[in-house]
């Protein structure tokens, strides 16, 4: 139920109070009597008034002057003041009134239903106007409790994503660790050439299976890292058959696993793109080259399991995988077509996706800038020489895994090269005066002194100037390779090391 408003009314003449109360009773208000200006105003300053009703004519104050003083007070600017009188005012007086404050006015004889209609419209407004205000107010504190639970949920979200990407870091380091000795491991199989197939079988299960997890740890801190755009692309003017080539050197061992047939067609011509050889070739695995004379379209077709039409367009969004019978599930995290859409994005290129529905195959089709080719036949016929091999080099390898350490030291040993091993920092300090190395594979999750520390101390010696040093470790983000060039590594390499990678590293330094 309502609470009463309250109605004042004004007038000199006691009998005039009584008459209004009697109109107006019927509205079950609460009424208030004044008989001066002065007694009004003491009113006033005690409650609050829906309707102030006041003769003009008065003694002390008059209805102009009391009315005036009235909208003065911040509380009762709005308040409707209704002025009675009983002599005809001219047009002048009326417009004198609506300035200082009125908003109706009521002749003498007063008209019981028209006075009574006019209060009951006042105090209906009032009722209204108070009741929007409290909403308005309840919604604003609903709307600044809202915006500190939106900016609280903000935060908590930011730390959240924070702790994600750490927690990534932090993943990919402690997988790498035991992948580097792993992947070293089915090297050295390799190499040995033994002749024995279930050996054989052994090295290549090893080497594929550690391959891939290697690619699940990337992919998943390239999607941290596009997220957050901390992934930097490194362009080069290249030829589209090296990044087909890499790419197939990468999937082919997971294809051929499969027992999949893969086609692949090139056009005779070299087509050159600016790109980044290792990310792009993360989006092809079966191709066939499409070329005009600005791009060059990658169409890769499958014939496959298919992509109903639902599904069409929702395949790029991460970790979104297809509901597919148990029998022809292929694994993964749903992140690698996410992956395929933003790295070519950021090449300037499309990706579109097409297909005839469930077990009909898919065709995914690439589109890049092209690119006039601006490398010489003198620049590759100088790295094609220049893989012919390098000299021995004296080499200094230093992590606190051991299996690591040895199994990276047997490999480089079989390039011909002279390598020492030791598993700590102090060791290493020691063992690097006296052996003074040409390069330094050095770890940097140490105990005791880390890598960082390590890499200072040889920089401060006047034979380790010149030294190169080569940050080895499963720490990959951005932050970590900004860390290992301020603490004065010439390289990073993250673990598994890819030994061809270091391999070409030797022999650039040679020239």
């Amino acid at each position: 139920m309502d609470m009463k408003t309250n109605i004042l009314m004004v007038d000199d003449q006691p009998a005039k109070l009584l008459s209004y109360e009697t109109i107006l009773s019927s509205l079950g208000e609460n009424l208030v009597r004044a008989t001066s200006g002065q007694e009004a105003l003491n009113q006033l300053l005690k409650q609050e008034f829906a309707v102030v009703l006041m003769d003009v004519c008065m003694p002390d104050l008059d209805g102009f002057e009391l009315a005036s003083m009235i909208r003065q007070h911040p509380r009762y600017q709005k308040t409707a003041i209704i002025l009675i009188s009983a002599i005809h005012l001219a047009d002048m007086d009326r417009v004198k009134g609506y300035e200082v404050g009125a908003v109706d006015y009521v002749p003498v004889p007063v008209v019981p239903e028209i006075l009574r209609a006019k209060v009951s419209v006042f105090v209906d407004l009032y009722r209204k106007t108070r009741e929007l205000e409290r909403l308005n107010l309840v919604l604003e504190e609903r709307v600044s409790e809202r915006t500190a639970d939106l900016a609280a949920l903000a935060a908590r979200l930011q730390e959240t994503d924070r702790r994600k990407d750490q927690f990534l870091a932090t993943l990919a380091h402690e997988l790498r660790n035991p992948l580097a000795p792993i992947a070293t491991a089915a090297k050295i199989l390799q190499r040995k050439a033994i002749q024995d197939p279930d050996v054989q079988l052994a090295q290549r299960v090893i080497d594929r299976q550690s391959a891939h997890l290697t690619r699940l740890v990337e992919d998943l801190l390239d999607l941290s890292r596009i997220s957050r755009n901390k992934l930097e692309l490194r362009p080069e003017r290249t030829e589209l058959s090296t990044v087909i080539n890499a790419a197939l050197e990468t999937s082919r061992p997971i294809i051929e696993q499969a027992e999949h047939k893969l086609t692949v067609s090139m056009p005779d011509m070299p087509i050159y793109i600016d790109a980044d050889v290792v990310r792009l070739s993360q989006v092809f695995t079966n191709l066939l080259v499409e070329t005009d004379a600005d791009t060059v379209s990658i169409k890769i077709r499958d014939t496959g399991i298919g992509i109903s039409s639902e599904h069409l367009s929702r395949i790029h969004e991460p970790f979104y995988q297809l509901e597919t019978p148990i029998e022809k599930s292929q694994g993964g995290l749903g992140i690698g077509l996410t992956l395929v859409w933003q790295l070519v994005e950021m090449h300037n290129g499309t990706v579109t996706v097409q297909s005839e529905g469930p077990d009909r195959g898919s065709e995914f089709i690439v589109r890049l800038p092209r690119v006039k080719g601006t490398v010489e036949q003198e620049e590759a016929n100088a790295r094609e020489n220049a893989a012919a091999g390098p000299d021995a080099r004296r080499i200094l390898i230093v992590d606190d895994n051991h299996d690591s350490a040895d199994a990276a030291a047997l490999i480089l040993q079989l390039d011909g090269h002279n390598v020492r091993t030791v598993y700590n920092g102090a060791d290493a300090l020691i063992v690097a005066e006296q052996f003074r190395p040409h390069a330094v594979l050095l770890d940097i999750g140490m105990p005791q002194l880390n890598g960082y520390e390590v890499a200072q101390r040889l920089r401060k010696e006047p034979w380790g100037r010149n030294m190169m040093l080569i940050a080895q470790t499963g720490w990959g983000q951005e932050e970590d390779i900004r860390q290992c060039h301020e603490a004065g590594f010439n390289h990073h390499f993250t673990k598994p090391i890819d030994f061809q990678k270091l391999k070409e590293l030797f022999m650039a330094s040679m020239v």
